[in-house]
Formats: C-alpha cells, sequence, structure tokens
C-alpha cells in the first residue's frame, strides 16, 4: 500500500504515517506481487494466457523451513526479512492446523516475549532485526492481534492447554476494550490503538474482520461485544462495494457525510490486503457476500493482482499464486495456480487457504 495521509489527533487516536497506518514504508504485498508478476509472465505467455498449474501445492514443512527461524520468529522475505504481529498470528494458527505443537510453542514464545506490550495485552506490530531498537514503533495492528488471540483458543483445545486459553481471553478484553469502538452510529474494530480516527473520518480496514476468529470469540463469550462487531462489521462490509463490480478496497474510511468510501490518499484497488476478504468469508461460511468475489473472478482475464475499482485500471502482473488459491476457494474449485517461487505472504495465502478447505468440509 501507499503511504497514507496522516490523519489529524482525535481522543487517543492518532495516525502514525506508513503502510497499514503502522509506519512502515515498504510494501510486502506490491513487491511480493511485483517479483511474481515479472516471474510469472513468461509461464502465463507460454500457456496462452492462463497461469501454469504448479508442479506441487506448498506444504507446512515449506513453509517453516523457509519463513520459520529456530527461536520461533517468522521472517516476512517481500519485506526485507521484518517480522509482524499478522505473520505470528498465521504462525500459530497454521502451526495448530498442522498439528505440530513444537512449532506452536516456538512461535508463540517469540511473539510473546519480544513483541507483547506492557501497558495492554496487545502486541507491538513489527520488528527489524537490523534496527536499534528492534522494536521501534510499538502500535498494534489489530488482525495480528486477532490471529494471536484465536491461533491460542484453537490451540488451547487442540492440546488442552488451560494457560493458551488464559492467554487468549486476556488478549480478547484488551482488543473490546481498546480496539472496538462506536463511530458513528456502528461498532467499528479500529485497525490499531493509534490512528485511524479524526473528526473527520476513521479509516477501517475490511480485511481485517477475520471472520472465523470473531465467530470463535462469540461463541466463547456471547456477553461480550462480538456479536454487535460482527453485526455492523457484516453490514460495513455490504456497504464498501464500490464501482461496477461491487468490490472493497483495501482500505475504507468512515465519512460523516459520505459514508463509506475509498479510503482517502490511498489507491482504491481491491488488492494485497482485500484479497483476504473473500478467504475470511468462505472460511466462516458466509456465502452470500461471496457473490461480488465469485462473479469477478469467474472470469480467468480477471485474476491480477489488483483492480482499482473506480476507474478500472487493472494490474499487469496476475493473481499470484496465493491469491489464485484464495480465488478457487471462493469459487469451490481448484484453479491452476502460478508456478514460481513464492515468499512470505503468497505461501501463507496458499496454506490458510488449504486450512479453509479442510475445514468448510
Amino acid at each position: 500500500m501507499h503511504m497514507p495521509t496522516p490523519l489529524p489527533a482525535a481522543g487517543a487516536h492518532r495516525m502514525i504515517a506508513g503502510d497499514d497506518g503502522h509506519g512502515m514504508t515498504i510494501d510486502r504485498r506490491t513487491m511480493t506481487l511485483g517479483l511474481l508478476g515479472s516471474l510469472l509472465g513468461a509461464c502465463a505467455r507460454a500457456a496462452g494466457g492462463q497461469p501454469q498449474e504448479a508442479a506441487a501445492p506448498p506444504t507446512w514443512d515449506d513453509w517453516k523451513r523457509r519463513f520459520l527461524t529456530k527461536d520461533g520468529r517468522v521472517v516476512d522475505t517481500g519485506n526485507g526479512g521484518i517480522s509482524h504481529s499478522e505473520g505470528q498470528g498465521y504462525g500459530l494458527i497454521l502451526a495448530e492446523a498442522a498439528g505440530d505443537r513444537r512449532a506452536f510453542e516456538q512461535i508463540w514464545r517469540w511473539t510473546e516475549t519480544v513483541l507483547a506490550r506492557r501497558d495492554a495485552r496487545l502486541f507491538s506490530w513489527r520488528f527489524d532485526a537490523t534496527a536499534t531498537p528492534a522494536v521501534s514503533d510499538v502500535n498494534n495492528a489489530t488482525d495480528g492481534d486477532l490471529l494471536i488471540a484465536w491461533g491460542l483458543m484453537r490451540a488451547a483445545r487442540r492440546w488442552r492447554v488451560a494457560k493458551w486459553e488464559a492467554a487468549s481471553r486476556a488478549i480478547r478484553i484488551a482488543i473490546a476494550s481498546e480496539l472496538v469502538a462506536a463511530i458513528q452510529g456502528r461498532i467499528v474494530l479500529l485497525p490499531g490503538f493509534q490512528g485511524f480516527v479524526s473528526d473527520k473520518r476513521t479509516q477501517l480496514n475490511p480485511s481485517y474482520y477475520v471472520w472465523p476468529a470473531l465467530d470463535a470469540f462469540r461463541a466463547a463469550d456471547p456477553e461480550g461485544p462480538w456479536g454487535d462487531v460482527i453485526a455492523d462489521g457484516e453490514a460495513l462490509l455490504a456497504e464498501a462495494r464500490f464501482g461496477a463490480n461491487r468490490l472493497p478496497t483495501d482500505w475504507i474510511d468512515l465519512d460523516p457525510q459520505a459514508g463509506v468510501r475509498p479510503a482517502e490518499g490511498r489507491p482504491a484497488r481491491f488488492g494485497y490486503d482485500a484479497v483476504r476478504v473473500p478467504l475470511y468469508l468462505a472460511w466462516s461460511g458466509r456465502q452470500a457476500p461471496l457473490a461480488p468475489f465469485r462473479a469477478w473472478w469467474a472470469t480467468p482475464a480477471n485474476r491480477v493482482a489488483w483492480v482499482d475499482v473506480l476507474s478500472g485500471e487493472r494490474a499487469s502482473e496476475p493473481l499470484s499464486a496465493g491469491g489464485t488459491a484464495v480465488a478457487g476457494l471462493a469459487l469451490g474449485q481448484a484453479l491452476a495456480v502460478p508456478a514460481g517461487p513464492m515468499d512470505y505472504y503468497t505461501m501463507t495465502l496458499a496454506l490458510l487457504a488449504a486450512a479453509a478447505r479442510r475445514e468448510m468440509r
């Protein structure tokens, strides 16, 4: 994503300029898909405009070997080797799905030791081993917190570890307290503790609504805010349908006058973030909201890395292997995926889509 326009301070929330609003200046997803586009373009042309099928789908062992250090840090190879709470959360979920308790324990130990904040049971979003200090931005990323809490909940139930359930509950309470907010008559999930809210607009990320996690939180705590978060989040997503193809953008603004609109200062793209929206919808069994994504991806020519929902401009590079796995999940079919190297984000999407498919059966 591009650098956002900072929002004026409002209450405890202030915008921190950078990707995802957390001070990041490198776009891992643009790097990922741009690199894949150049590598895979020849493959696509050789197949008459359609991507060639990969020789074999990625496995959990592949992911561990390439992106997980011995001490439990998940390395984002598409973004200069940094680590972030999102990646740690995905690692926990994938380790649990694979039944790999040892890897789960390593990932959780590093996450809790290095990224846990002292003021709330949330996690700093970014770690850079080349920087001093390595955690220079202590703001959280709400999707990372959701994923970590969900991963702990899943693992606690699989392996019957009470301390992981207790940790998950503490994180859920912190999310409810610090990140669930009443904005313009809606209960919304703020993308981070600091930033995103001003008198003029509130900036939200549709892909931060991890629907299967929110459903699990509601089931575990029916008296909590999760029912309202889900109901208002579903209504928000229904309004975040833009352009002729009715697709959401990576980021949206909740504007007091204009309502829900593509985020100011960012490209109006259905792209590297928003591709996770249909992943989470399918995983949670929300079939009706998948209709626009199915209609879009049903045409092979539309399987591109991103599309500007307002202008119709499209990326020249094809949808990545991970994005193609998500498209296949949404369509309910196995799609031929591009062959070639996968970095952290691409392979993670592919493995998450595979895990979702197994659990949907």
